[in-house]
């Protein structure tokens, strides 16, 4: 059993004894707290917290830090407020507790929504602290070291949870030892069979494998001392979790995967780092692409290391690692190791700055999101460090996740360079957005003026921040594309009522904001806009609020039938509401209206075409030619039903697919898209449906600018010796 004597004798090992008897005191503190209180185990419950001191202890982390993880239960599961630790210590550790304490009073509608939302504000109490993490991280590797005593559905929720988001939070950080006992205790909850087979296999296996491990640790040592370089060398087994991930990622037996002698040399310096490179691949052959330098270019978690892997005696793979006894320190302890070297004069370890790094990400990231879930799942995305190494153009190193793209890069570099991406260049080759970039590349981004997101950039960017900022880009976008069109629309609907926007009250306007129970004109707009509220209707109950006289001249200017609304109106215009000779509404589309207006694609409208729009709740208009056959449904309920009509300068292209059909000649193809190309149009994609042996029809979807683009393009392909027959297809 774990005393606080224990942690005592360990802390007097690089604390003052004010310090730890400052501990002593938290000790005492939480053993009252927490009196009456047992674990599942039957044991009182402050073994617990003192078991999670004493991991960080083994941290060497600094005493308030101790206190906290004593502490740490306390305001959740017992009557003590944060005020009372502020008084009775201090703020800081007060803050910490308060950072690990679960949520425990908000309710969510699914045990998902919970994980997420605790796991957020984890993220955010990090960002304020980052050792409210080490805490929590402590306590999750004790409450893994005790989960036996749990029913088996809960070890096994416990467990996957651990594999799923502590690990990487704890690989992310550099906290390597750490990270591997959750792996291990996660993997024998989760899998206890597989466990208990493989580690059968490692103790039958371990006892061959002595006499060439003490072959290679010999060679490797003489030819260091020969060549004085001062060193340590450790055979390493590979662990349990990492034999079984390989194993199953690259569907290896068990004896290829153990096959592999592992070995870590510790130097003096960065130079003996390369010099002892230089023994190994005199003794052994290197094989050829698995040398990787994290010396020059480190981890994300600030892990420095040299890589190689060697052909070793008999054909035996031997990976062996080289770092200097600093770099060690930092590859176990990660960021905690920042409290091993703060002394005055002492250098910070790289992985602080790089988890720092990270966390300022965190906080950027949690401020654009829309929810919890969302949250989530881009922090997870960023958890796993399996990275490619790019260049700028100015030749600096930038680090990205494996599969990333130019417009990872692009938001990476900056959100604006981010959002006004239009193309790239890929080692100075134009190359599509969507390229995965490799390590070595260097990536040029081009933007434009005006130029924004588009929608389609989800479905390949890789990183949370590129994900995030588009989405809230694209939400803001909308909000205001529709509360634009929701603008035009309900002017149109007033103008029935010989009224405009801007000659209705404030307070007209204000009123009907609150019946419909938003918060703002915009909204209300925006919800037109949308095709949540027909605008018809909004304009009515604004009509309907006008002083009396004003109100009867207006709508016998409509020659509409007085009504009074009240209470919140559905989307729908009731028939009874409606005038006979009540004008139709006829709105102008100019083709920049955006994300809200839509282009039906069974029947393609283009300009010069007669057309209707479909009011569809939340996506605005969908644009469909009068003559579509799925416009005939909506007929039945004339309210979804807009009338729309062109405007003369209107701008952008618009697709439309024709139906070509040629004879089978060779070069066909080419010869009626080069005609295509020739009348400044583009191809955005071809089928073929071959008819019988001699006819195919070749299914092009093109951009045109009008009706009478279109048509020229027709009049050019048709006269081709090739072409039979050409039609533009409508659904």
């Amino acid at each position: 059993m774990f005393l606080i004597s224990d942690l005592c004798s360990v802390l007097e090992t690089y604390l003052d004894s004010e310090q730890v008897k400052e501990v002593y005191e938290a000790y005492r503190f939480g053993a009252e707290a927490h009196e009456g209180q047992k674990r599942l185990s039957g044991e009182p419950y402050i073994y617990h917290p003192l078991a999670v001191a004493r991991i960080l202890a083994g941290l060497k982390m600094d005493h308030n830090t101790i206190m906290a993880a004593i502490l740490h239960d306390v305001i959740e599961d017992t009557d003590y407020a944060k005020e009372q630790l502020a008084k009775q210590f201090n703020e800081e550790v007060a803050d910490l507790v308060d950072g690990v304490s679960k949520l425990t009073q908000i309710k969510f509608e699914s045990k998902a929504e919970a994980q997420a939302e605790n796991f957020r504000k984890l993220m955010l109490a990090m960002a304020k602290d980052v050792r409210v993490i080490l805490i929590k991280l402590a306590d999750r590797v004790h409450n893994m070291r005790t989960i036996g005593i749990m029913r088996p559905d809960k070890r096994r929720r416990i467990a996957k949870e651990t594999l799923d988001i502590y690990v990487p939070i704890a690989h992310r950080l550099g906290l390597n030892n750490i990270r591997v006992e959750l792996q291990e205790l996660g993997f024998e909850a989760l899998h206890p069979l597989r466990f208990k087979i493989l580690t059968n296999a490692i103790k039958k296996t371990r006892g061959n494998r002595t006499e060439v491990v003490n072959k290679i640790e010999k060679a490797i040592n003489s030819r260091l001392i020969v060549e004085n370089i001062d060193s340590k060398l450790i055979g390493r087994e590979k662990h349990l979790y990492s034999i079984y991930q390989k194993m199953k990622e690259k569907h290896l037996g068990f004896s290829q995967v153990f096959d592999v002698y592992a070995f870590r040399i510790i130097v003096k310096s960065v130079d003996d780092c390369y010099r002892t490179l230089g023994v190994v691949h005199n003794i052994y052959k290197p094989l050829p692409g698995r040398f990787k330098d994290y010396i020059a270019i480190p981890k994300k978690n600030g892990y420095q290391s040299v890589h190689t892997v060697l052909f070793g005696p008999f054909g035996m793979p031997i990976e062996v690692q080289i770092r200097t006894d600093e770099m060690d320190k930092v590859a176990e302890a990660g960021i905690a190791a920042h409290w091993l070297y703060k002394q005055p004069g002492s250098k910070t370890p790289s992985s602080q700055g790089k988890a720092h790094e990270w966390i300022h990400g965190l906080l950027e990231l949690q401020k654009t999101t829309g929810n919890s879930m969302e949250f989530l799942e881009n922090v997870k995305i960023d958890l796993f460090p399996d990275v490619v190494y790019v260049f700028t153009p100015r030749g600096e190193i930038m680090e990205l996740p494996r599969g990333a793209t130019p417009i990872d890069f692009a938001y990476n570099v900056h959100t604006d360079i981010g959002n006004s991406c239009v193309a790239a260049k890929v080692d100075r080759h134009l190359s599509p957005l969507r390229t995965q970039l490799e390590t070595g590349q260097t990536v040029e981004v081009i933007t434009a003026p005006g130029a924004r997101p588009n929608p389609a950039w989800l479905n390949f960017v890789v990183t949370g921040r590129a994900r995030t900022h588009i989405r809230n880009y694209l939400k803001n976008m909308q909000d205001k594309e529709a509360a634009a069109l929701g603008t035009r629309l309900l002017e149109k609907s007033l103008d029935a009522f010989s009224l405009s926007l801007d000659r209705i009250p404030k307070s007209h306007l204000d009123r009907v904001v609150k019946n419909f129970k938003l918060k703002s004109s915009d909204e209300l707009l925006g919800e037109i806009g949308l095709g949540n509220r027909m605008p018809l209707l909004v304009a009515k109950q604004l009509v309907s609020l006008l002083p009396e006289q004003e109100k009867s001249s207006k709508q016998k200017t409509a020659n509409i039938k007085p009504f009074n609304f009240k209470g919140i109106f559905s989307r729908y215009t009731p028939a009874w509401l409606k005038s006979e000779k009540e004008k139709p509404l006829a709105l102008s589309i100019r083709g920049t209206e955006g994300i809200v207006v839509t282009y039906a694609k069974c029947c393609r409208p283009i300009p010069g075409d007669p057309i209707v729009g479909i009011f569809s709740a939340g996506k605005g208009i969908v644009i469909h030619t009068t003559a579509c056959k799925n416009v005939r449904d909506f007929r039945k309920s004339p309210e979804n039903i807009l009338e729309l009509q062109w405007e003369p300068d209107t701008e952008g292209d618009f697709q439309v697919e024709v139906r070509v059909e040629v004879s089978n000649q060779r070069g066909v193809l080419a010869i009626v898209a080069s005609a295509i190309a020739d009348m400044d149009s583009n191809i955005e994609n071809i089928s073929l449906d071959e008819r019988d042996s001699g006819n195919t029809d070749l299914i092009f979807l093109i951009n045109v600018k009008n009706r009478q683009h279109l048509a020229q393009i027709i009049r050019k392909i048709r006269p081709l010796d090739q072409v039979k027959k050409i039609i533009r297809t409508r659904g």
